[in-house]
């Protein structure tokens, strides 16, 4: 009788090959590229595995840039914007070039210095219809736009709404040196505001002399 062999296993943890980085369930890590001069690839691993010859297989969920999304990069996606797919897959561990680190959207915009394995994720995308969750995020500025965490914004103090210096006819050099900003529509709002005030204590001053008068 033909011997059965021994069936898979799974792993608590792998080290990256040529390293001494450890990897386990639930981290991020670059793949491979299947062309050289091509960013790695970045998933999540959901499953280490190793058969009876100890070849270890990684089963991993993918991640993709906004360019290898149905809508491709738009002007708000972040340089280091990753969207969560539904693509699943199974690799060779050995594929694995190393860790990274897939922030929050908001835990990355905190970050004080962004290294080169820092990303962040704010959607999920359905790559079988090219559909995100969440589908709707707040917007910014005139342009009405998701806020890109590489583009320099400043905040009106009267609105607490954010702007592009382009938007506002600004340079971004223009922007660095200002000590504080109110945006055109609240500029406007304090003028009406000081010209119904000012209407209001002429309107009181007549009051007060007719009174005089008597």
């Amino acid at each position: 009788m033909a011997k059965t062999k021994p069936g898979k296993k799974d792993l608590d943890s792998y080290t990256i090959k040529g390293t001494n980085k450890v990897v386990k369930p639930g981290d991020c890590v670059l793949m491979r590229p299947e062309e050289r001069g091509k960013p790695p690839y970045v998933a999540r691993i959901e499953k280490l595995e190793a058969d009876h010859r100890n070849n270890v297989k990684v089963h991993i969920r993918w991640y993709y840039r906004p360019e290898e999304s149905a809508g491709g990069r738009r002007q708000f996606h972040g340089e280091k914007e990753l969207f969560l797919s539904d693509h699943f897959d199974v690799q060779s561990a050995q594929t694995i070039e190393g860790k990274c680190k897939v922030h929050p959207f908001k835990n990355y915009t905190k970050l004080e210095n962004v290294g080169a394995d820092d990303y962040f994720c704010r959607f999920e995308y359905k790559a079988s219809t090219g559909a995100f969750t969440p589908d709707r995020v707040a917007v910014y500025c005139k342009c009405e736009l998701p806020y890109n965490p590489d583009d320099l914004m400043v905040q009106c103090e009267g609105c607490r709404d954010w702007f592009h210096p382009s938007c506002i006819d600004m340079t971004i050099e223009e922007a660095k040196r200002l000590d504080n900003f109110m945006c055109s529509e609240c500029c406007d709002e304090d003028v009406k505001r000081s010209l119904h005030n000012f209407t209001l204590s002429h309107s009181e001053l007549k009051v007060e002399s007719k009174r005089r008068k008597r």
